[in-house]
């Protein structure tokens, strides 16, 4: 648990990681309800998940971006999915979140409302494989919220998820990913 505690706490300042001054000026967006879903679907049989836990931070001001999620949040409408998928496939007691930490490729206006065909760049873990990745999407600023939502897809074999012969055909060898996080200004 302490461990786990030091993580986030190393998480923050790396991400977060600008003097006050920053925050004062509403450079730092934040969520900790951000929604991941994932599906594998086969001839054999569809496989759907969900995380509303998925923690983002945004800095405006050098268009760092980083994402955290737990792998145990993610939620089956299995129960017996869910088990397989943190024991076998993710080995989550092992490797207990995914990330992303990068960069916005685009210089983005943060102070005007609109929508934004946008990439960011950079690493992305699961399963303890880290992977240099651009991942496309849309950025969208209303109200003072910054919104970001992106498909995409992760090839299994790429972060070295093995899938037991006897369910390799039950599930797809690459996952389709969609995220939709809404990011407010972070405050202290």
């Amino acid at each position: 648990m302490r461990h786990h505690i030091v993580l986030i706490v190393i998480f923050l300042i790396a991400f977060a990681g600008v003097s006050g001054a920053v925050f004062a000026q509403g450079g730092m967006f934040a969520t900790a309800g951000g929604n991941t879903k994932f599906s594998s679907e086969t001839p054999m049989e569809n496989i759907y998940a969900e995380n509303k836990k998925t923690q983002v931070l945004l800095n405006t001001a050098t268009n760092e971006i980083a994402v955290r999620m737990n792998m145990r949040d993610f939620v089956f409408p299995n129960k017996l999915m869910q088990e397989h998928f943190n024991e076998n496939y993710m080995e989550s007691v092992k490797y207990p979140t995914g990330t992303f930490s990068g960069k916005l490729d685009q210089v983005i206006d943060f102070t005007k409302d609109g929508t934004y065909d946008a990439s960011a760049t950079g690493s992305f873990t699961v399963h303890g494989v880290s992977k240099n990745r651009t991942i496309k999407g849309k950025l969208k600023i209303e109200g003072g919220k910054v919104m970001i939502s992106a498909d995409f897809e992760v090839a299994l074999v790429d972060h070295k998820i093995d899938i037991p012969q006897i369910v390799f055909v039950k599930i797809a060898q690459s996952i389709k990913v969609k995220v939709e996080y809404i990011l407010s200004p972070y405050k202290k």
